[in-house]
């Protein structure tokens, strides 16, 4: 495989960073994972980051080197995050569980295969045009639908953040499974969270990609993001790659035949990386160990 990747998670205007992204490849597959989380003190980056890390830690140890059933494995391990969520609130004694929106996308023989639960979205840009994106799983996407808000007034409407289907509620998510949809030479697949999509529109975001490397244009989305929220930024966060392009980039291209067989390539957003200003450093040393245990649980042992 040969692509462009670049990945970055900002806090914005937040006190804390309760986004988590992590991309991972081997010679025949790859896997990236945006989370959002969502709760108070520490359970929203805790919810986010047993997201990602287990979706990254399952594709780790299955995909030797690509996996048998991309679109089966997306769900399954979506919903292992959903019960290691659960996991972690009894463990904790906690009255509900930690909730995060997840989207996800693996890609192999040349073609994608995503999932998401909530309003982190996937964007598959060709030609300068948006091919596919997800369909947020929110109260406002339900009135686009019934044609009662705009699409343009998503970002302002006041019921924005009412998410009625994510990751660790008290109900199982419904994982929405994409086709799988053959990839062409520079497509472009972006996964992000709504703080990067809900100030931007569709057409910002595909001419950005068109007119530059990822490199460039991923970081100039996100300082664009950043200027029109002002003041209410929230955290956002983006995985994007390039497939087989040809605008390359000084960095950030990556050709998958050097590496061995069994081998995987792993970049994971964690909270020794993350922003987090209002956690202790017991904290988060607690909060890793805790992570561990319930990941853990719905990990098969090692053969």
């Amino acid at each position: 495989m040969r692509f462009s990747i670049f990945q970055e998670s900002r806090k914005g205007s937040r006190k804390a960073n309760q986004d988590r992204t992590s991309y991972a490849y081997t010679r025949d597959a790859l896997l990236m994972v945006v989370a959002d989380g969502m709760g108070g003190h520490l359970h929203g980056e805790v919810a986010s980051q047993i997201a990602v890390q287990l979706l990254t830690e399952a594709f780790q140890r299955e995909a030797r080197p690509m996996l048998s059933a991309p679109p089966a494995f997306l769900q399954k391990s979506i919903l292992d995050a959903h019960f290691a969520l659960g996991d972690y609130a009894k463990a904790r004694n906690l009255v509900e569980s930690p909730r995060t929106t997840c989207v996800a996308c693996v890609v192999q023989d040349s073609t994608a295969y995503w999932a998401h639960a909530g309003d982190s979205r996937l964007y598959h840009v060709r030609e300068g045009r948006i091919n596919a994106q997800t369909r947020d799983h929110s109260r406002v996407q339900m009135l686009v639908d019934q044609g009662r808000v705009r699409e343009e007034a998503v970002a302002a409407h006041p019921d924005r953040n009412k998410i009625f289907n994510c990751v660790g509620a008290s109900a199982r998510p419904q994982v929405e499974l994409s086709k799988a949809t053959p990839l062409q030479r520079d497509d472009t697949v972006i996964l992000c969270s709504d703080g990067l999509w809900g100030p931007l529109t569709g057409k910002l975001i595909t001419a950005a990609v068109m007119k530059s490397s990822l490199m460039q244009a991923v970081p100039d989305l996100l300082d664009l993001a950043e200027m029109r929220a002002g003041p209410d930024c929230d955290n956002l966060s983006v995985v994007a790659m390039n497939w087989e392009g040809t605008r390359r980039g000084p960095a950030g291209e990556v050709s998958t035949q050097t590496l061995a067989l069994d081998g995987v390539s792993t970049q994971l957003g964690d909270f020794s990386k993350a922003d987090n200003s209002d956690l202790t450093d017991q904290e988060i040393e607690r909060a890793i160990q805790e992570i561990r245990e319930a990941i853990r649980k719905h990990m098969p042992p090692k053969p």
